[in-house]
């Protein structure tokens, strides 16, 4: 039996619409072609983003960027299991897993797509799905020139703003200048300046703001948060900040 976890048979209410649904759809048919399978739909509903709703537009979109640069690599596909697994647990893992195998096989309308998410989730959750899009981007080292333009087309029809958009992807590079962009100033900046902006940028990507979408999740977010604390850490250490 084909069994669907509570992210896709208590949950998905937005996602069910539009061309989400759509892609949605057609893979949940694919995978119960030939089995006895059950979704319940009991529980969904229109309205606000449910848990459903934020993995099966991670899946979609994670889709996308895979296919980008015209290959899946095994490298790429390793990393999404991965994080499948450390974010949502084996089960669930599985479920997503087999989603993303058959809308890989789909035509992905990004604009489409990413303009529903845009009109529908939040912007701190919106903020997430690009972290991770990132995340799976450089799963094989680097982050390709068409992979980075389908994030950066993401981001723009979500409606992510472009000081958001260069915070995140600075948190991928190494260097001191990709620090300081990823707290959204400039190397000329004073010290009190430094430190009103890791304020901010702690507020606006601490882990509380996904919380709604349940622990697993949140737990998930932690790992961006850290990474913006190392990028803080890394400028103090520069400028021999306690």
């Amino acid at each position: 039996m084909v069994k669907f976890g509570k992210w896709l048979g208590g949950g998905l209410g937005w996602a069910f619409l539009g061309p989400i649904g759509g892609l949605i759809g057609f893979a949940l048919g694919a995978m119960m072609d030939g089995q006895e399978g059950v979704v319940s739909q009991g529980n969904i509903r229109p309205g606000a983003t449910t848990q459903g709703d934020f993995i099966s537009s991670l899946v979609v979109l994670i889709a996308a960027v895979m296919k980008s640069d015209g290959r899946i690599l095994k490298s790429e596909l390793d990393f999404v299991k991965d994080f499948f697994v450390r974010s949502f647990g084996q089960e669930q893992a599985q479920q997503a897993t087999l989603l993303l195998r058959n809308i890989l096989e789909q035509n992905i309308p990004i604009e489409e797509v990413s303009r529903q998410i845009g009109q529908r989730m939040d912007y701190s959750a919106r903020l997430q799905l690009i972290h991770v899009l990132f995340g799976i981007s450089k799963a094989d080292g680097l982050v390709s020139p068409e992979e980075l333009k389908t994030v950066e087309k993401i981001a723009y029809y979500m409606g992510i703003n472009t000081g958001d958009f260069n915070s995140i992807k600075a948190l991928y590079s190494d260097n001191l200048e990709s620090a300081y962009t990823a707290l959204e100033i400039t190397s000329d900046a004073t010290d009190e300046e430094l430190k009103k902006a890791y304020r901010k940028m702690a507020i606006k990507y601490h882990p509380d703001k996904v919380a709604y979408l349940g622990d697993d999740l949140k737990n998930q977010a932690n790992e961006k948060f850290q990474q913006l604390n190392t990028a803080y850490e890394k400028i103090k250490k520069a400028r021999g900040l306690n």
